[in-house]
């Protein structure tokens, strides 16, 4: 079982929100990334000052643990779930955020399939076209507010778009991650849901196991990365666009959705998913 202690997650917390996120103990360099416009996410937000809310948006949720009915084995939020690239970037990951959160994407009213409700945060490009230039690679968010979500959570799922040909395949989903048992049980709900899959292993530059990558910058230090190909994006919604997405989700986008929240209640029973 994972052994450390409270007392080193909160200094190590602590450090982090004075110096950055810490990958292995050591504050994140800044970095670009070569298909990037901008550095990081500051980076974005200075750059585009005034213009969000019309050009890029910031959606997310936290909610309030209420001290006498607070689960004292596990006084953390456990799972968060994150789009970072959601809107019209990659596209139909807001949806999936909201609906793997346990939100009916249109309306934003609770699933009622017994699973609650995560916290979420996603990162929307709202322009009209042209948003692959709103594109942070995730291993340079520094979005405050997501490093603090990832930073206070045990396990983060972060939802990604890709390419058919990057992925290898059509109609499939890229499983990487730091978290092997997290991997394990969401590949057998895939299984399960007859949804196509392949490990990250197989396909490296999708496998998002660098410990700068946000899903990875969690309590636990490991999170999963779900790499959704866009021929299984489109799958799932009946108007795909960025207007008609979130009102006419499909028996596809209920599957993916379900899995992803089976695979997450299970690992939140797993003894060896806590911090002593």
């Amino acid at each position: 079982m994972t052994s450390t202690s409270r007392r080193t997650i909160l200094t190590a917390f602590a450090a982090a929100a004075v110096t950055g996120p810490l990958l292995g103990g050591v504050a994140a360099p800044p970095a670009h990334a070569a298909d990037d416009l901008y550095d990081s996410n500051t980076d974005l937000y200075t750059q585009l000052a005034g213009m969000e809310g019309t050009d890029f948006a910031r959606r997310y949720r936290r909610h309030q643990y209420i001290d006498d009915s607070l689960d004292q084995s596990s006084p953390f939020n456990r799972t968060t779930v994150m789009a970072l690239h959601g809107g019209s970037i990659e596209t139909g990951t807001s949806e999936l955020c909201l609906g793997i959160a346990g939100y009916r994407p249109d309306s934003l009213t609770p699933l009622q399939d017994g699973h609650g409700v995560h916290d979420y945060w996603m990162f929307e490009g709202l322009k009209s076209g042209g948003n692959s230039v709103l594109h942070v690679t995730s291993t340079h968010n520094d979005d405050h507010v997501a490093v603090s979500m990832a930073a206070s959570s045990l396990n983060v799922l972060s939802l990604h778009g890709c390419s058919t040909t990057s992925a290898g395949g059509s109609d499939v989903v890229v499983v990487g991650g730091r978290n092997e048992r997290f991997k394990t049980l969401l590949k057998q709900e895939f299984t399960a849901a007859d949804i196509g899959w392949r490990d990250g292993s197989e396909v490296p530059h999708l496998a998002g196991v660098s410990t700068a990558n946000l899903c990875n910058r969690t309590m636990l230090g490991k999170g999963a990365q779900l790499e959704i190909t866009s021929d299984l994006r489109a799958a799932m919604f009946d108007v795909n666009t960025r207007a008609g997405r979130a009102g006419s989700t499909n028996e596809d986008f209920d599957a993916f959705v379900g899995a992803c929240r089976r695979a997450i209640a299970t690992l939140e029973t797993d003894p060896d998913q806590v911090i002593l």
